[in-house]
């Protein structure tokens, strides 16, 4: 059936019956016209055209000379002597190696080759031998008689010149080859590989892939979860290009571009993915590394061809990923020239979005987890119309993220989607489908048909935690040690009310970590001070019960005491979190000050930023101690049942401590599982 498109709203038209079938027909390779050519090399240096030759000794030699079988000698070079056979005597057994040489002809010579030290000895020799055959065959003839066995006993020598044309030829011919194989190797390589922009001077073609109605992607909006108003938004621009005379009859304009940022594995690329699946219109994508290249100029001529396609493919959508690499805010970077190749490009690509050329019809989305360090200029109104924030997804949002990542996997049914988005606070949606393939390797190790619920905690755990290394000798002194550290830690933050809820606590050492400690955060926006203030307490509890209950600290404790700097650091020169300091914040939000040499701040704030950050940190240790003290017993109990068990859990929290003197969330009353652990490093 014939397709005829008969409006905007059409549809698009049939795919054919293979689409998406990989053709099975041989694909013409430069490679295999380098293998063939290396091969012909190869075969002519060891083709022999000429019949059989036989190497010989001299004492071979010397039986055919006596036995007068040899008609001719040729010495070539000074260096071998090529010997030939008398025709009548080829028919001797001796000889029917060298008879005939290919397709049964007779062979006429050489037969053989005898290789001499010098022409000189040679000579010598020869003449020895030949006196010595005359002598033999001459004694009691008469003259005449003599003289004609002496013409019969002659043989022939004559000296020849000779050089090896096809040896040298390709001696030149070859090292030649090779480099130009090379060379075009390289230059296919730099100019993007083989197709249309793989030739060799191609450099300045764009690498765009393009989908169109012939390729099109089949991811939709429906794959994906938990970005309902980023959908939103870019389901719009979508509405824009199917719709447009919707918007521009009220005299409104098409957006030029939407910018996705966000953390890393939030769903950026897979929203641009599910915009080329919904648009049905010509989808360019491509990374912002494509344009980035050795030569001088190269990054601007690809960024200048690629809108030369997008116009003629109007209207269209072009796709930038991770476009920092060209987008970084110019003159930044102290250590390069204003002349800086990726400057050239970003100038370049400021033009072609908005400049004194139009670009109708052609919407540019790119994405990006490092928004903070984009020029200005790429950011405005006219260029990026919009900024899409792709953030982090909530308790709801991993729910249906983790709906869309089940549909595959063989789950228990009483394994639901809540109950999982309850274990992994924190997590994105690339970490959520991590742990759904996580929990089926880990069923499918212990040969169940179905994945239950112990295998995404253990899932969870080992994503968060590292692999579990029982195998690694911990002595009995180390092993007491850890779980007096572990007990600290877990005994503090039950008895704090802004504390995390701990969940799980173990001494068996994953990953780096030697024992670790979960806790299910609670998923709030803001920190008050007091929260922060019981958070630093909770983390240096492992420290301070090293100190009471052994008598000495140790260096595990590093994770914490770089976790309580940055905190206090954060509350005193970020926050405005400290009476002494005020109301101040030299926070740059902009990063203009990455490569300054100097502080926003004077020596003596300086100064006084130091004392606050250690009067926090020595204020919150001492609290530690003064709540262990005050449950030491407990403490013993939870070391003592740390050493025998290796992992404990909140009811034996809840048997040693009674509940939790402080009413907790919806999400912590259901007693969840563990997700986010608490490091301890031990330094080598």
């Amino acid at each position: 059936m014939k397709y005829e498109k008969k409006g905007k709203g059409a549809p698009p038209p049939p795919r054919p019956k293979n689409y998406g079938q990989k053709s099975n027909k041989p694909k013409l390779s430069f490679y295999w016209i380098y293998a063939i050519i290396a091969v012909v090399f190869i075969a002519l240096q060891f083709m022999n055209w000429s019949g059989e030759t036989s190497d010989i000794n001299w004492q071979e030699f010397k039986v055919m000379i006596e036995k007068k079988d040899v008609s001719k000698i040729v010495v070539v070079n000074d260096e071998v002597a090529e010997i030939y056979i008398k025709k009548e005597k080829l028919a001797d057994t001796s000889y029917r190696e060298v008879r005939e040489q290919g397709m049964g002809a007779t062979n006429t010579g050489p037969h053989y080759q005898y290789r001499f030290l010098t022409m000189e000895s040679f000579q010598k020799d020869l003449e020895v031998l030949q006196n010595e055959i005359n002598t033999r065959d001459t004694t009691g003839l008469a003259i005449a008689e003599k003289a004609k066995v002496l013409t019969e006993n002659s043989i022939i020598i004559s000296p020849e010149t000779r050089r090896d044309w096809t040896g040298e030829l390709l001696g030149w011919v070859i090292p030649i080859a090779v480099f130009v194989i090379i060379w075009l190797y390289i230059m296919r390589r730099m100019g993007g590989g083989a197709g249309g922009g793989g030739q060799i001077f191609n450099f300045g073609k764009s690498k765009a892939t393009l989908f169109d109605k012939n390729s099109q992607v089949s991811v939709t909006f429906e794959d994906v979860a938990g970005l309902e108003e980023a959908k939103v938004e870019v389901m719009e621009i979508v509405d824009f290009l199917k719709n447009p005379k919707k918007y521009t009859d009220l005299g409104g304009k098409i957006p030029k571009g939407a910018l996705l940022v966000g953390p890393p594995g939030t769903g950026k690329t897979l929203l641009a993915k599910a915009v080329a699946g919904e648009a049905q219109v010509p989808f360019f994508s491509l990374s912002g590394s494509d344009f980035v290249e050795m030569f001088v100029g190269v990054g601007a001529s690809r960024v200048r061809d690629l809108f030369k396609q997008a116009k003629e493919k109007a209207p269209c959508i072009v796709f930038i990923d991770e476009i920092d690499a060209i987008g970084r805010a110019r003159g930044k970077n102290p250590m390069t020239g204003a002349n800086d190749e990726r400057e050239n490009t970003l100038n370049q690509l400021l033009t072609e979005m908005d400049g004194f050329g139009s670009n109708q019809g052609v919407i540019i989305l790119a994405a990006t987890n490092r928004a903070d360090i984009l020029d200005r200029a790429l950011l405005r109104a006219g260029r990026f119309d919009r900024q899409i924030q792709v953030e982090l997804p909530d308790l709801e949002e991993r729910s249906a993220i983790f709906d869309v990542h089940r549909k595959p996997l063989k789950i228990d049914s009483e394994v639901t989607s809540d109950f999982l988005a309850k274990q992994t606070p924190g997590f994105s949606g690339a970490d959520i489908a991590n742990v759904c393939n996580e929990a089926a390797l880990i069923a499918a190790r212990k040969n169940k048909k179905i994945i239950e619920k112990q295998d995404f905690l253990d899932a969870v755990d080992r994503i968060v935690g590292g692999l579990e290394r029982r195998g690694k000798y911990i002595s009995p002194d180390e092993k007491r040690r850890i779980a007096y550290h572990e007990s600290g830690h877990a005994t503090v933050s039950w008895m704090l009310k802004h504390a995390h809820p701990l969940v799980k606590v173990t001494i068996v050492p994953r990953g780096k970590a030697l024992g670790a400690a979960w806790y299910l955060p609670e998923e709030r926006q803001l920190s008050t001070r007091e929260q922060i203030l019981d958070e630093m307490c909770a983390t240096l509890g492992g420290r301070a019960s090293e100190e009471i209950f052994l008598g000495e600290i140790s260096t595990g404790a590093l994770n914490d005491l770089e976790r309580v700097t940055k905190q206090a650091h954060a509350m005193c020169s970020i926050f405005g979190l400290n009476e002494k300091l005020g109301n101040i914040s030299y926070y740059d939000s902009t990063g203009a000050s990455d490569f300054a040499f100097t502080k926003p701040y004077s020596e003596k704030t300086a100064e006084v930023i130091d004392s606050e950050i250690h009067g926090i940190i020595e204020a919150s240790y001492m609290r530690s101690k003064q709540i262990l003290n005050a449950h030491q017993g407990g403490v013993d109990q939870l070391a003592e049942r740390l050493m025998q068990r290796e992992v404990i859990f909140r009811e034996d929290m809840e048997e040693i401590f009674g509940l939790r003197p402080f009413p907790e969330g919806r999400e912590v009353q259901q007693k969840p599982e563990p997700v986010v652990k608490s490091q301890e490093e031990k330094i080598q």
